[in-house]
């Protein structure tokens, strides 16, 4: 699959199966970050949920979306929805996504920063996104 500057045109799609998918049809070296990336926020998060959205991987407790991670020519984008509220915040500012969206663009697995990950998702965990609104 060749890589743009947009998400993948993956299809809208609830639970596990669709995003082991998604990121099974990414060329490298996005599939391994994105494979990094999906482990971490199973190890990370209790009662993890899994969806395809906008041609994106999104990650979530049950009160809602916590973050979202997709693949683009060069790197990856890891989006934190509530970014600005994380503690520290999140260094980059996506285009589109929404005023309080932070994150962070790895272009390779040594880029990642899993303890740094890890804390955000857990963060994210506390505080997630429904709809536009904030999870009750």
């Amino acid at each position: 699959m060749a890589m743009s500057s947009k998400a993948s045109r993956a299809k809208a799609a609830d639970g596990d199966k669709p995003v082991f998918a998604y990121i099974a049809s990414l060329p490298q070296p996005q599939r391994a970050i994105a494979e990094r990336i999906d482990a971490l926020a199973s190890r990370t998060l209790p009662d993890l949920r899994r969806s395809v959205k906008w041609g994106m991987a999104y990650y979530g407790v049950d009160g809602g979306w916590c973050f979202c991670s997709g693949a683009f020519a060069g790197h990856v984008k890891v989006m934190f929805i509530r970014g600005t509220e994380l503690t520290p915040e999140p260094p980059v500012t996506p285009v589109a996504m929404g005023r309080a969206t932070r994150g962070v663009e790895p272009e390779s697995v040594d880029e990642l920063d899993e303890h740094q990950l890890a804390a955000w998702m857990a963060q994210a965990a506390t505080m997630p996104f429904v709809g536009g609104r904030r999870a009750r």
